[in-house]
């Protein structure tokens, strides 16, 4: 099916399975332990041995000498795989650093070894055993030190560089000025399942069971790493214990399980990384420099704004794209973003969750926030004056299709009760407490991708989803499941939906934001073909035919789905395939988050008291899991402003904290009840399903709202993130 017009009217909209409240049909086997994860899947490799990996020990050099002798004789170990005896490798595409180190070393903990044994204590054991000899390289570990050196990288999914007018010579002739600089840490994923595999060969077929988000890329990537044809790779993922984009592309878990099994006759190896290996040996959200100039007239219009960002990756690496959202969220006639790239000899940086958005808003709303109070304006007043309803780098001939930010920053505002805010900082107090509030506009642009799915119903009218969509936590199962209700028109109980498995038609698969709308989409394309076999053996016009409670009817006619699917069933399969709307309309999600905290004004600790936030995000498929995306991703967003920072040695080349000990993530005591407004939108433009996603809209801007409530509350304004008390109170001393 090709998407390629406004959606029109079609079942979706009758929204008596989609758009409800259903609870996630697979909770109960998440919470019970029913649902097996990858290192756990004991029955499909009962008899699987263990690998455990050894990670380099320099983050940049050459081995000069393996010696795996001891390993070898340790009690229990059946292999030790090195580049040496690992056979030819290739390096996929998508990947920036090769997944098995050797003679060269790109990163500390790059994976150098996988030693296989009966046991895991035998593995970790003998891996103990393994002596390297390196001769190690001056390697490039600090942005700002490589700031001076970085380029403009190549284009990638946008352009690395954007214009419109003449922003130098607007930005001169503005009234009010404002040119700042902010920074963003290094930040690493650290979601509760760790990367795993169990590889199993059958002669020169390879299987993995694997924890990844997307199946159809992990066969792409496996296939270009191994040299082996595509056709000889299957991948099942059908339970992932969180992603956000870590696990968007396979991992030194996968390949070395691969090469693992292969050196012992193909029987079954299970890989899993420890959790400080998650944060060396795989990939992390890089640190950023970013300076945000942005001059307006007297009365808060935006004349003239400027976003440039300085990221650092390995050769051949991307940038973290901290300026796209400049591009489209706020008025303005001269315009220029610029990404600009170093060279660091850090792990791999890569997508993680909202790549771009997250950390561009830190700084980016905060410079508003700065901005607003140049001009005495509050600050949500500033964003509604600079609304634009289309492109503002394209013009009026490429409008946003549906946008709704001025909906999500009023209704945002009275539901938190923004206007007894004290725009004065440092003016109320609880106790010992300095109590402010802060705001920040959320934006994420909207991302659709072609998806299949395959429909069937059987002789019982059960209706049975498969596509190769997988589940990282977000609720794919239960609205696949409300979709196909929908238009097959049967309750939810009725639906069976099959997922993570390369055997299954291909998907959008999760991440980017994209996962949700695209994949309901593909199994509405995949219904709409059954929807009309269903109708054609029934003897009805499919274009009148009706399905609701188990049947199809047409005028008087009426016949359930189970008799006419049969003993045989019936099946159909389609993708959807989405055109040009998305070039000529600008797609995009938005919102507004509010927090109130708390600093205390002897020790500079900073507490969380109140959060809030209204969004706007096409039609919300099942409000409840879709608030737990939002609440979830706001989590992080607090986690962004206040505590989450990977700290690098500079004199190794690692990330120092790399334990769930000493790198800080928000627990319950630091989050307090939350509050999710979602506007009622429908965006025709976007899918038939007229959704987009809210995955990542959740956690963009979050963190400058938190920021800038710190700045109400005591004074003080910090543009390093993440704000420690270090920070907190250096700057209420010199106040």
């Amino acid at each position: 099916m090709k998407f390629d017009t406004p959606a029109m009217t079609n079942p979706i909209d009758r929204l008596k399975v989609v758009g409800q409240p259903h609870d996630r049909i697979d909770g109960k086997l998440k919470t019970t332990g029913k649902a097996p994860y990858a290192y756990e899947r004991h029955d499909v490799a009962p008899n699987a041995a263990y690998g455990c990996i050894l990670g380099a020990a320099i983050a940049k050099g050459r081995i000069d000498r393996i010696d795996t002798a001891a390993a070898r004789r340790a009690p229990g170990v059946l292999a030790v795989v090195t580049y040496e005896n690992a056979g030819k490798l290739g390096k996929a595409k998508a990947i920036t650093a090769r997944l098995l180190a050797g003679p060269e070393v790109q990163h500390f903990d790059q994976a150098v070894a996988v030693v296989v044994a009966e046991t895991f204590e035998q593995a970790r054991s003998a891996a103990r055993l393994i002596r390297v000899d390196y001769t190690k390289a001056k390697g490039r570990y600090d942005l700002a030190a490589a700031k001076a050196s970085a380029v403009k990288p190549k284009d990638g999914f946008s352009p690395a560089d954007t214009a419109a007018g003449d922003f130098a010579k607007g930005f001169a002739k503005a009234p009010v000025r404002l040119d700042q600089t902010y920074t963003t840490p290094d930040q690493c994923h650290a979601m509760m399942e760790p990367h795993a595999t169990i590889a199993a060969w059958t002669g020169d077929k390879l299987t993995l069971w694997t924890a990844n988000q997307m199946i159809n890329w992990a066969v792409r990537d496996m296939s270009e790493t191994l040299l082996i044809p595509k056709e000889n790779i299957h991948v099942m993922s059908p339970y992932v214990g969180g992603g956000f984009g870590g696990k968007l592309w396979v991992r030194s878990d996968a390949v070395m399980a691969a090469l693992g099994s292969r050196a012992i006759g193909g029987r079954p190896v299970k890989v899993a990384l420890a959790r400080p290996q998650m944060f060396n040996n795989t990939t992390h959200r890089p640190a950023t420099i970013q300076r945000i100039r942005i001059g307006a007239d007297r009365d808060g219009k935006i004349l003239a704004i400027g976003h440039e960002s300085w990221s650092g990756d390995l050769p051949g690496g991307d940038p973290e794209t901290a300026a796209n959202q400049t591009r489209l969220l706020y008025a303005g006639k001269d315009r220029m973003t610029a990404h600009r790239l170093a060279v660091l000899d850090l792990p791999e940086g890569n997508a993680m969750r909202a790549p771009g958005e997250a950390p561009g808003m830190l700084a980016l709303e905060v410079a508003m926030d700065e901005l607003a109070e140049r001009l005495k304006l509050d600050p949500v007043e500033l964003r509604i004056r600079n609304d634009v309803q289309f492109d503002p780098e394209a013009g009026p001939e490429r409008p946003f299709s549906h946008r709704n930010l001025v909906g999500c920053l009023r209704v945002g505002a009275e539901r938190f009760g923004w206007d007894r805010r004290n725009p004065t900082p440092g003016q109320v107090r609880d106790g010992r407490w300095l109590v402010g509030m802060g705001m920040a506009a959320a934006f994420r642009n909207n991302i659709t991708m072609k998806s299949a799915a395959r429909v069937g119903i059987d002789a019982k009218g059960v209706v049975t989803v498969a596509t190769d969509m997988t589940d990282i936590g977000t609720g794919s199962y239960t609205i696949i499941a409300q979709t196909a209700a929908e238009m097959m028109g049967v309750s939810i109980d009725k639906v069976v939906v099959l997922l993570g498995d390369s055997s299954f038609p291909v998907s959008a698969g999760s991440g980017g934001q994209w996962g949700g709308n695209s994949s309901t989409s593909g199994v509405y394309a995949a219904c709409v073909k059954l929807r009309e076999a269903v109708a054609l053996k029934a003897g009805l016009d499919p274009a009148t035919a009706v399905f609701e409670n188990g049947k199809v009817k047409a005028g008087r006619k009426s016949l359930s789905l189970a008799r006419i699917a049969g003993p045989r069933g019936l099946s159909a399969e389609d993708a959807i395939e989405f055109g040009d709307l998305g070039e000529k309309y600008a797609q995009s999600t938005f919102g507004a988050h509010f927090a109130e905290v708390g600093v205390d004004a002897d020790t500079g600790e900073i507490r969380v008291r109140r959060m809030s936030g209204a969004f706007a995000a096409g039609r919300i498929l099942n409000p409840k899991s879709a608030r737990s995306q939002v609440i979830g991703a706001m989590t992080m967003g607090v986690g962004a402003a206040l505590m989450e920072e990977a700290v690098v040695d500079p004199g190794f080349g690692y990330f120092v904290n790399h334990d769930m000990a000493e790198y800080q993530v928000p627990v319950h005591a630091d989050i307090p009840h939350q509050e999710v407004f979602f506007l009622d939108e429908v965006d025709d433009k976007s899918s038939p399903m007229k959704a987009k996603g809210v995955g990542e809209l959740g956690i963009c801007g979050v963190g400058a709202a938190v920021a800038n409530a710190v700045y109400n509350a005591c004074g003080v304004r910090i543009r390093d993130y993440p704000l420690t008390l270090d920070k907190v109170l250096k700057g209420m001393a010199a106040a």
